[in-house]
């Protein structure tokens, strides 16, 4: 079991790692073509941010293991709102400006498909293409209504450089994935656990490493833009893409115990962040620290 423990371990890294590569080789791939700074930020980085649970679910979907492929899906964006915010507003209070707005309303809107999902246990590659369409539908409705939402701040490497960088990013997330979800389901027999709890728990926060360090880093430079996107943009691309691949690979119905306490909390995130970010005009220490807390309880809830 140590072995195990420590190939999961080592796999994390390798997605944080993984996920770095990635998003970098992108980006400098993407500005090299000239595309514009929109279509990199919302479709090129934030796809690149969800690789690692992308690579996660349907690897898990693959090999018969759906509950920790939507574990990961329902517990990556519980991370990413609950987790990576209520982190990155302890370290440095995130001021908001009005961005992200409209996205949040998208997020919700996709959380609610979800659920429906959840509580009625429609499956079939039909709804995976649909969600899948969402997406597309999604991108295209923002590349034609742009605003200033998505800044650049990053440095970008060269040609050849960007596309090693993507490379080696995509070869550490294929390996680090396969090897997570292999052993996360040897560490849920043992420990007695589902593997949705799994899914909700070691995989989720695994997966979403490259999100915190990516908007920690953003909010220690002040662009708060930066933060509130990732999280928001990488939401969405969890729920459409993620949730449109697993389904057309694997058309099963969500696991019965996602349809309970974890949607509902699902939902109830979602909608408060998109109440932050149109009545507040920063997310504070406190409402970070509730955050975390509510993430932690969370967590702990499930394993115990």
């Amino acid at each position: 079991m140590t072995t195990t423990i420590l190939i999961i371990l080592a796999a994390l890294a390798g997605l944080a790692l993984g996920g770095e590569l990635l998003v970098r080789g992108t980006v400098g791939i993407a500005h090299r073509l000239r595309i514009s700074p929109l279509i990199t930020g919302l479709v090129l980085v934030g796809a690149a941010t969800s690789m690692p649970e992308m690579v996660a679910s349907v690897d898990a979907a693959l090999i018969g293991s759906p509950g920790i492929a939507w574990g990961n899906i329902v517990g990556s964006n519980l991370a990413n709102t609950l987790l990576i915010l209520g982190t990155v507003a302890l370290v440095t209070p995130i001021a908001l400006t009005g961005l992200g707005r409209r996205d949040a309303v998208v997020a919700l809107i996709a959380t609610l498909m979800l659920a429906v999902l959840a509580w009625t246990g429609i499956a079939g590659r039909m709804v995976g293409v649909l969600l899948l369409v969402a997406l597309v539908t999604y991108i295209i409705w923002r590349a034609t209504h742009p605003r200033s939402d998505v800044q650049e701040d990053m440095k970008v490497p060269r040609i050849g450089l960007a596309v090693l960088l993507f490379a080696g990013g995509l070869a550490a997330l294929l390996a680090s994935g396969h090897f997570l979800v292999e052993n996360a389901i040897v560490l849920a027999k043992f420990a007695g656990l589902s593997e949705t709890v799994i899914g909700l728990t070691v995989v989720a926060v695994g997966t979403s490493l490259p999100e915190l360090a990516a908007s920690l880093a953003a909010a220690r430079r002040g662009e708060a833009g930066l933060a509130i996107g990732n999280v928001v943009g990488s939401n969405i691309f969890n729920l459409f893409l993620i949730g449109g691949a697993t389904m057309t690979i694997a058309p099963q119905a969500l696991p019965a115990d996602l349809a309970g306490s974890q949607i509902n909390l699902l939902i109830a995130s979602a909608a408060v962040l998109l109440l932050v970010l149109w009545r507040m005009k920063a997310i504070g220490r406190v409402l970070g620290g509730i955050f975390l807390a509510v993430f932690l309880a969370n967590i702990a809830w499930q394993v115990v």
